[in-house]
């Protein structure tokens, strides 16, 4: 197989990172995440919360990202309840394989989305990252849903 810029990649449903992907009640695509910024000596890092909402060919139509903070300072029982309430606000979701196109988005300052990785090396592959964080990681074949942590 030739190893390619990926145009659209597949994310199978499970329950680790890819919890709470799947489709709406009006059949748009979505997945609800948690990007982070690591701490670092002197930078105290960042969490997130990111829904990202697809169009039915995988296009980006539009990201809600709430900034929670260093991991350190952060209130559990408060960013449970706002990842809950993300999810919530979609109404009746069915939880399913979605087929996205990679995106990148900024947010205060920060790259966030599925960025495509392009190879630095005849030897390396191209790749989509889930970024911040890069707690995701996509190889070819790009329609098989697997992903590496």
């Amino acid at each position: 197989m030739e190893n390619e810029r990926p145009e659209k990649i597949a994310i199978e449903h499970d329950d680790y990172h890819a919890r709470h992907i799947g489709r709406t009640g009006d059949g748009r695509q979505f997945f609800l995440t948690t990007p982070f910024e690591p701490a670092y000596p002197n930078r105290e890092g960042c969490e997130y919360i990111a829904l990202f909402l697809f169009d039915l060919d995988g296009n980006l139509i539009e990201s809600r990202v709430d900034t929670l903070g260093p991991r350190a300072t952060l209130d559990a029982d408060a960013c449970r309840e706002k990842y809950d309430s993300r999810l919530n606000e979609l109404g009746e979701v069915d939880f399913q394989r979605i087929e996205v196109k990679p995106f990148a988005i900024n947010h205060n300052g920060v790259e966030m989305g599925l960025i495509v990785r392009e190879p630095e090396e005849e030897e390396d592959e191209w790749a989509v990252e889930l970024q911040p964080g890069n707690y995701m990681a996509f190889f070819e074949p790009w329609d098989s849903g697997v992903y590496d942590t």
